[in-house]
């Protein structure tokens, strides 16, 4: 069997040469609700790939990192998994001797797109969809010694209906390649037999308190929590009843915000059990500035937000970045240029990436994947031809025919909202991205605020307004920014614009090809124009109230050359001096 190393011939970022069996995403993937137990299972695993319609495990292909999907470099793989295929994954392990008698549960951060899960040749469950997290209990299937895991799973891409992102089987301009199988990291942990499931934490800025709920599991027990503000007790409690929740007063709370991303500490007792998580005090609203206008605000303050449109995609790792410190770095280099926000688009990152955020002090606008059947340019010639205000009540042209379809995205939506509901970073829900698989945007923002009333709504992010969530919402390519003007119930946001482009050779995912809207050639030219369109057609757009904008993008992705950086993370393609200086005059 060869050694794993990258497939040569791709482009790659310098955090690759990190990467090892015996080293890939070691970090604890849960910041959120951290025990002192786990073992990661990160690393070489078998793999092999049948047709769908083969049930028996076929024979090994060869080895396969994890937690790299297997179209990427880093994989050991890069090879296109297709509808028709299912591919397998296998590793052995031991559980720990000081384990014993304790439940165990299998964790994976995301796998893409329906994956089934056996340990020692029993079914430990199913899980469908390609973004969440997800976990089973294995106690009853695991034996001394020597353990196996095996995962089977399908992935149509495009083919299909699922939510999917940029992902496509052929990509091209703004779509990217395919992401299949286990993308995050699969780990598993030891517990008691009550344990603590779950946490629900919702700070209140305006009665200086938090609330916490403590969900069980295991049989009914009650919850001590305790908050530490920089490793002093300032506050706890006792939660008698499973069902019920507790509200802790943080008397002149430190305020979470970009300028100052204070965290206080959590700890969460259930008998034997005991997990540390923290929060930040915070409040996102609507408000009114001097003016009367209807601004975004964060703590009770308008606050102008800006930053990059964030794809989460990388040269040899797609979905998955080749380490966390990569990770972080881009998150550091938005920071850096003096933006206070960006706009995570239509991805759901691992578990980290949004502790980064929340360390760091950047406010996200987290997207829902897009979904719904392929429908070619129908959309697109749609919003051309009918403008954006068309009703997206016609399910066909938006893919969402399937009754399924539909259920499955609803379904998703609140995983979501749960999943990523106690960081503090996320300030604005987008169910919706330029009419891709939309339907019934109205409903949906108004789910979402009545189910996660702490956040705000951009219910149709470009195209198809239909004039519901908390924003009008607007992407601007190829012509001047628009005065956008607030409603009185709604901010007005610019939530994609920009994409100027220059390609830099030597650094490109393909010399042949390129995608941009509006090409420079030097960096100083393309510096020149981003002043520009920040100082004569941004700037007059905040006068006239508008509250946030969002431009294109963090760095180049495949063909796309409109990045602040290229798409190894390796070339400043503006003079960031002088673009963070403006960044922080807006």
């Amino acid at each position: 069997m060869m050694t794993w190393q990258p497939v040569p011939g791709s482009l790659m970022t310098r955090w690759a040469k990190d990467v090892t069996p015996d080293a890939v995403w070691m970090e604890y993937p849960r910041p959120q609700m951290v025990r002192s137990e786990w073992l990661n299972l990160n690393g070489l695993w078998e793999y092999g790939i049948a047709p769908m319609g083969d049930t028996s495990r076929p024979k090994s292909d060869g080895e396969i990192m994890v937690p790299f999907p297997i179209e990427s470099a880093l994989s050991g793989v890069k090879r296109a998994l297709q509808p028709d295929e299912r591919l397998w994954y296998r590793r052995a392990f031991d559980i720990p001797e000081n384990w014993r008698g304790s439940r165990v549960l299998l964790h994976f951060g995301a796998v893409d797109w329906e994956a089934v899960v056996w340990v020692n040749d029993k079914v430990v469950g199913k899980h469908v969809g390609g973004y969440l997290p997800f976990c089973f209990e294995v106690t009853d299937a695991l034996k001394n010694g020597e353990n196996e895991i095996v995962v089977a799973v399908w992935d149509p891409t495009d083919s299909h209906w699922q939510q999917r992102g940029k992902q496509v089987l052929a990509p091209k301009s703004i779509w990217y390649t395919a992401v299949s199988g286990i993308w995050q990291t699969v780990w598993l942990e030891p517990v008691p037999e009550t344990y603590i499931a779950g946490l629900k934490i919702t700070a209140d800025i305006d009665a200086q308190s938090v609330r916490v709920a403590v969900r069980s599991s295991g049989g009914e027990a009650g919850a001590h929590v305790a908050v530490f503000d920089s490793g002093v007790l300032i506050a706890e409690g006792e939660i008698e009843s499973p069902a019920a929740e507790i509200v802790l007063l943080i008397p002149n709370p430190k305020l979470w915000s970009p300028d100052s991303p204070y965290l206080y500490d959590l700890v969460v007792t259930v008998g034997q059990d005991r997990v540390t998580s923290y929060f930040g005090m915070r409040k996102f609203s609507l408000g009114q500035d001097s003016a009367g206008r209807t601004r975004l605000c964060l703590n009770n303050q308008p606050l102008f937000q800006y930053g990059p449109l964030d794809q989460g995609y990388w040269p040899d790792g797609l979905y998955t970045p080749p380490t966390e410190a990569a990770m972080r770095w881009d998150l550091e280099l938005v920071k850096e240029l003096g933006c206070n926000m960006l706009r995570k688009h239509v991805k759901v990152e691992p578990a980290r990436y949004y502790y980064d955020c929340d360390r760091l002090g950047l406010i996200v606008w987290q997207d829902m994947p897009n979904g719904g059947l392929a429908v070619g340019d129908v959309t697109s010639f749609l919003a051309i031809m009918l403008g954006s205000r068309r009703r997206d009540r016609n399910y066909r042209y938006a893919g969402r025919q399937d009754d399924a379809s539909r259920e499955d995205y609803r379904r998703e939506l609140q995983e979501l909202v749960d999943h990523l509901y106690n960081f503090a970073c996320i300030a604005v829900w987008v169910p919706f991205n330029e009419g891709w698989g939309q339907f019934d945007a109205v409903a949906a923002a108004k789910w979402l605020a009545e189910y996660d009333p702490t956040r705000l709504v951009d219910h149709a992010s470009g195209w198809f307004d239909q004039r519901g969530g908390d924003c009008k919402s607007l992407h601007v390519y190829f012509k001047k920014l628009p005065i956008v003007k607030p409603e009185k119930r709604r901010a007005a946001v610019i939530s994609e614009f920009g994409g100027y482009s220059l390609k830099v050779d030597g650094h490109l995912w393909n010399p042949s090809a390129e995608f941009g809207y509006k090409k420079f050639n030097s960096v100083d030219a393309q510096t020149e124009a981003y002043l520009d369109l920040l100082e004569k057609e941004l700037k007059p757009c905040i006068a006239a109230g508008l509250s946030a904008a969002i431009y294109t993008q963090t760095t180049d992705v495949e063909i796309e050359v409109n990045g602040f950086v290229t798409y190894d993370r390796e070339v400043e393609k503006m003079d960031f001096e002088r673009v963070r200086a403006a960044h922080r005059r807006l």
